[in-house]
């Protein structure tokens, strides 16, 4: 008789603990820390094509050899985990709530999306096609017009980073100062989770699956999941 397959079991806060203990390890010197590993990981899955899980994992852990310690082999099934949750929740357009730390130590009122958003841009430089340079191959006509709508969602990231101040700057533009940098700042953190999840969905469409929906991706069942998580559709994003 079939069984119905069970549903995603969320990444629970004790998880979540584990995993940042683990990543204080020796063995991991130069792992990332969380907030780093989730913006890095809402990039490094989206893209024309996702990286490859074994080098996400390296990218995150520091090196093969972090991998094989104790340390790594227990982190990186909590990583994998992690993916698929946070790939499922991007997939289904709820932006997933975001991990920062404060921006300053023991002061929780201010929180740092500085590493986030390098974390996310490094791995928007790792993929292994690029994104602009793939819609241009693609789809010439319609090229300009998805660049934009990217432009648009990364917009946020370049803000946080200092990027769009420093490419303004370098052109001889003004950028906002007082007031009104503060409240162009605010509005890219803010809106910072929702422009992560329309670029993913963009990216998942790109690969084929269709029209965007709010329900789970039109896929085969036993086809690969079209997140890229590496799984089969029917145990990740079609779960139900």
């Amino acid at each position: 008789m079939n069984t119905p397959d069970p549903k995603p079991v969320p990444f629970s806060e004790e998880q979540l603990d584990r995993l940042e203990a683990l990543l204080d390890a020796p063995e991991l010197a130069e792992a990332m820390r969380l907030d780093e590993i989730q913006g890095y990981l809402c990039a490094a899955l989206a893209g024309p094509r996702p990286i490859d899980e074994e080098d996400r994992l390296i990218d995150i852990l520091g090196d093969e050899e972090a991998m094989d310690s104790g340390p790594g082999r227990e982190a990186a099934g909590l990583i994998r985990q992690f993916s698929e949750n946070l790939a499922a929740a991007l997939a289904s357009g709820e932006p997933p709530p975001l991990l920062l730390y404060p921006r300053e130590e023991g002061n929780d009122s201010q929180s740092d999306y500085v590493p986030w958003c390098e974390a996310y841009l490094a791995a928007v430089d790792q993929a292994p096609e690029d994104w602009f340079e793939h819609l241009e191959e693609e789809n010439e006509e319609g090229a300009e017009r998805e660049a934009e709508y990217l432009d648009e969602r990364l917009f946020p990231l370049m803000v946080i980073t200092g990027e769009a101040e420093a490419a303004a700057r370098e052109h001889g533009e003004t950028w906002p100062e007082g007031d009104e940098r503060a409240t162009l700042e605010e509005e890219c953190e803010d809106g910072l989770a929702q422009a992560v999840t329309d670029i993913y969905r963009f990216w998942l469409a790109k690969r084929g699956v269709g029209t965007i929906r709010n329900d789970a991706p039109q896929a085969g069942r036993n086809d690969p999941c079209p997140c890229g998580s590496g799984r089969k559709f029917k145990h990740c994003c079609g779960r139900g």
